[in-house]
């Protein structure tokens, strides 16, 4: 059961289990939650860019497939755990990277 790899909390995991739950699951989807500028020099392999400080953030969050888990992931996880916390609010299944994207293992 996914539970027993959380880590200081419900939906957040370590870079293992992050990376372990995303790539076995047929319905998970990669969003970077960062900022532009953090965004720009590049992301994670099949990652959707959503800026969680953007005007628009809400309006992406409802156009969601909420059939989906998403997995999310920002700069330190500090503010893709905020949106982990609003999508799961709206009935979305969605995990946090905790550390960010720099705990994503090579």
């Amino acid at each position: 059961m996914i539970s027993s790899f959380f880590s200081k909390g419900a939906y957040n995991l370590d870079g293992y289990h992050f990376k372990n739950e995303f790539t076995k699951s047929s319905d998970a989807v990669l969003l970077d939650v960062r900022t532009k500028p953090e965004y720009a020099p590049g992301a994670l392999p099949s990652a959707i860019y959503i800026d969680f400080l953007g005007s628009a953030f809400s309006l992406e969050l409802a156009k969601l497939d909420k059939a989906k888990r998403y997995f999310l992931y920002c700069r330190s996880g500090k503010r893709s755990s905020s949106a982990v916390s609003e999508m799961r609010k709206l009935g979305v299944e969605a995990f946090n990277l905790v550390g960010g994207i720099g705990t994503w293992p090579k």
